[in-house]
């Protein structure tokens, strides 16, 4: 690991608007060079995707919707920008404790002209942890308030929800009626608090594992290409399941015990810095 960047001081408003909602956007996360780091890593994640990557738009989307996981130990840009920007520092100030790991990357990746929308969903169930965590959602493109991520407010507090495949909506990962069903936002969006901003490249938004979110298709020039980087609070404890998570751990399970504390290379400690 490098030095770390200088720290990202989070204004205890928006401490307290993250703690409330269960979202904050931050602007200016990265800097310029950075953002331009971000989007060598996410462009060599593109030519190079792993094993675990996903096609997740249908043949006939005049798009495409791509997604790509776990990525940060072999694209040396992801690294170092998911263990030693300014990332770790704002997660523990939002997240607060003492100690800050790093759980995963996601890059995300909607052509312009993508139809496909990311249906309304929270990210804990499909995880294998339990514990509290925050995701930071980073365009590297400029993104429209019209083709922002949407999250609603003040879902974090729960309860979970049922976790269902995007393309199908099938209970994959918990069985029919074990959870509560997601209520049909898109039916009545008034009735919801649904916060979404235009983000310039380098801003964050950053978000509770349990805050309901989702976003729309890409109908516009360009592409909306997203590094989202997630950090586990100190409470965030190994909750192995009897199927495969997203994203998968394959193996995990011969080295950690269900409730033990992740101490694992998986996921280092990012903050404080060593």
């Amino acid at each position: 690991m490098t030095d770390a960047a200088p720290a990202y001081v989070v204004d205890p408003a928006d401490v307290e608007t993250y703690r409330r909602d269960g979202v904050v956007v931050l602007r200016g996360v990265l800097d310029a060079a950075e953002v331009e780091q971000a989007r060598a890593g996410v462009e060599e994640v593109l030519a190079r995707p792993s094993t675990i990557a996903l096609v997740a738009s249908g043949a006939d989307d005049p798009g495409r919707f791509f997604e790509d996981f776990c990525r940060w130990g072999d694209v040396p840009a992801i690294g170092h920008l998911a263990t030693a920007s300014r990332l770790p520092s704002i997660a523990a100030q939002l997240l607060g404790g003492e100690q800050v790991r790093l759980y995963h990357d996601h890059v995300l990746v909607k052509e312009g002209g993508t139809r496909q929308r990311t249906p309304w969903h929270q990210d804990q169930p499909y995880y294998n942890v339990s514990g509290h965590g925050v995701s930071a959602w980073i365009p590297v493109d400029p993104v429209p308030e019209a083709g922002c991520l949407e999250l609603v407010a003040g879902t974090h507090a729960g309860p979970w929800l049922m976790p269902r495949t995007f393309m199908t909506g099938e209970a994959k990962w918990f069985p029919e009626g074990a959870l509560a069903e997601l209520p049909d936002i898109e039916a009545d969006r008034a009735a919801f608090d649904i916060k979404h901003w235009e983000l310039a490249p380098g801003d964050a938004i950053c978000f509770d594992f349990l805050t309901v979110h989702g976003a729309p298709g890409f109908p516009f020039a360009g592409r909306r290409r997203v590094l989202s980087l997630r950090y586990l609070a100190d409470d965030a404890r190994h909750a192995p399941r009897r199927w495969r998570t997203s994203p998968p751990f394959e193996g995990l399970a011969d080295d950690l015990a269900d409730g033990a504390e992740l101490e694992h290379p998986l996921f280092p400690v990012v903050w404080p810095v060593a």
